[in-house]
Parts: structure tokens; C-alpha cells; sequence
């Protein structure tokens, strides 16, 4: 079940300046891991070593931050839009 996944401007140079790919899975997890696989080097900017996600990138499944759902588990379907999104913080 392919969906859409919004690219970031600054991981755009990983997936040959495509601002929205498509991939396919169940949860979050897999859509990581088929990323990962069509574009070689995102699971790293997007996950930390242990897998998990970076503390300051947030990924939203049709507006909805996964972290208040259930985080890389969270189910997806036909039709849904991910966006990767780096955080921005400043003072």
C-alpha cells in the first residue's frame, strides 16, 4: 500500500530532489525501512542508532504527530500523507 511521504529541503539531496516519494507498509516502521531502501542513507538522518527517532525530527501522519499515537508502530494506510519534519528551535 504505497503513501505519500513529504521530504524535508535538507534530506531532498537523498532522494534526488523529490520533495514527495512514495512507500509502502504497514506502520511507520516500514515505511522507514522502505525508504531506506530506495533511497540509501534517509533512516539514518531520520533515526538514531538505536532506531528510534531523532529527538528533533517529527514525523506527522495526516497532520498528526505519530509521538502521541503509537510513535514508529503507528498503523498506516492506502491514501495517507507522511511529512518528515526537522524542528526548529531557537531562543
Amino acid at each position: 500500500m504505497p503513501v505519500n511521504v513529504r521530504i524535508p529541503t535538507p534530506l531532498r539531496k537523498l532522494t534526488k530532489d523529490k520533495d514527495i516519494v512514495q512507500a509502502s507498509g504497514a506502520t511507520i516502521q516500514d515505511i522507514i525501512d522502505s525508504l531506506e531502501k530506495e533511497y540509501p542513507g534517509l533512516k539514518e538522518r531520520i533515526c538514531d542508532e538505536r532506531g528510534e527517532l531523532r529527538r528533533f525530527v517529527n514525523v506527522y501522519l495526516n497532520d498528526e504527530d505519530i509521538r502521541f499515537a503509537q510513535g514508529k508502530g503507528t498503523p498506516v494506510k492506502d491514501g495517507d500523507e507522511i511529512s518528515v519534519i526537522p524542528a526548529i528551535a531557537g531562543g
